[in-house]
């Protein structure tokens, strides 16, 4: 592939302290230590330029989006035509080094006849249309109910635009399937998240409480928050710790309601960190299979018995390292076991043998670049 490689990422990845922040950040980071020349282009909305991403880059460029009330009555999903900017355009249009497109959102510009000459590749983030329908279900009546619901409207017919990129690198396996039936003449591959891990490090000392962690400013995640809570720690002895950014009030009221449960609000990256390596049990539900399921992949990097329903293995490859239960009485029974059994020696090499070198940052860049060079 050209040594250069545009990247027009949905948002400013720094820092990487959520799902599709991380999953950019690390791509970008192990593609330039991998000898990529990257040019990123990002948009500039509630978090501050980056002298991270200046330094890690051949060449950053800022946008800002287009906010304006009158993008809601577009056709095109709001998330996409508020990215569309004559700056980014003219900067695309300076050479003719490949433009990888970061999330449907990023992709105004795909079907754009201007580039109809140029190597794109599409990084999926989510199945678009299927992850605003979720948060549509999962949100209560509101002026956000009905935007998600016309989103997820709008993405239907937008992702056929996918038509006009020559690789798509699919988050899972099951989202690879479906883009390969859906997408027949172009190649896709499955191309997992990347992440902060460059070793399986695991302490084998035994932990005291189960953790749930996960940006709590999401519905999917307050949802699975208000389950847990209600229908499983609620019938634990012993503590149990939530923890992630930007609760809601109604979300702090429902966690100091049970005594067993102690929520961590916006903690540290370093905070974070100790939570997941002295935890016992990690406890990763969720009620909808889309998106980037990044705390799995740092959760096996780091941390002891993880705990989870199937939904969040959905198209993984990680079943085997992972204790499945999906009713409230199955993973109260699985809490219970897990938090008196040793996770051991013979544990930890399992997850190195599965995790490496597959799920690893260099062996993924590795493959993105061979990918694009074909």
């Amino acid at each position: 592939m050209s040594e250069f490689l545009h990247v027009i990422a949905f948002d400013i990845p720094y820092p990487p302290n959520y799902g599709g922040a991380i999953d950019v950040f690390f791509r970008i980071k192990s593609l330039t230590e991998n000898g990529v020349n990257v040019i990123l282009h990002c948009f500039e909305y509630n978090r501050e330029k980056s002298d991270v991403l200046d330094s890690m880059c051949f060449k950053v460029f800022y946008y800002k989006r287009n906010t304006s009330l009158l993008s809601h009555f577009s056709t095109l999903p709001y998330t996409v035509i508020s990215r569309k900017n004559k700056q980014l355009y003219a900067n695309l249009l300076n050479d003719n080094y490949p433009i990888l497109f970061d999330g449907l959102m990023s992709c105004y510009y795909l079907n754009d006849k201007a580039f109809a000459g140029r190597k794109k590749i599409y990084r999926e983030a989510n199945i678009e249309h299927h992850y605003y329908a979720e948060l549509y279900k999962a949100t209560a009546l509101s002026f956000s109910k009905l935007y998600y619901f016309f989103e997820s409207l709008k993405f239907r017919f937008f992702e056929s635009n996918l038509k006009h990129s020559n690789l798509i690198l699919a988050i899972s396996d099951l989202d690879k399937s479906y883009y390969a039936a859906k997408f027949p003449s172009i190649p896709v591959a499955f191309i997992p998240c990347f992440h902060s891990n460059s070793t399986v490090d695991i302490s084998a000392e035994q932990g005291n409480y189960v953790l749930y962690h996960g940006n709590l400013s999401v519905a999917e995640n307050a949802k699975a928050v208000a389950f847990l809570c209600e229908q499983v720690f609620a019938k634990l002895n012993c503590r149990c710790v939530v923890a992630g950014m930007n609760p809601t009030e109604q979300l702090k009221q429902l966690c100091a309601y049970y005594p067993m449960v102690e929520l961590v609000t916006n903690p540290s990256d370093l905070e974070l960190k100790k939570l997941v390596r002295e935890a016992q049990v990690h406890t990763l539900v969720t009620f909808q299979s889309t998106g980037l399921k990044i705390k799995l992949l740092n959760t096996l990097f780091a941390g002891k018995h993880v705990l989870v329903n199937e939904t969040m293995l959905a198209g993984s490859g990680l079943n085997s390292l992972c204790t499945i239960a999906n009713s409230a009485s199955e993973l109260v029974d699985a809490c219970n076991r897990l938090m008196n059994l040793p996770f051991t020696d013979a544990d930890i090499v399992q997850r190195e043998q599965i995790l490496l070198p597959h799920f690893s940052n260099n062996f993924l860049a590795a493959q993105i670049i061979s990918l694009i060079a074909k």
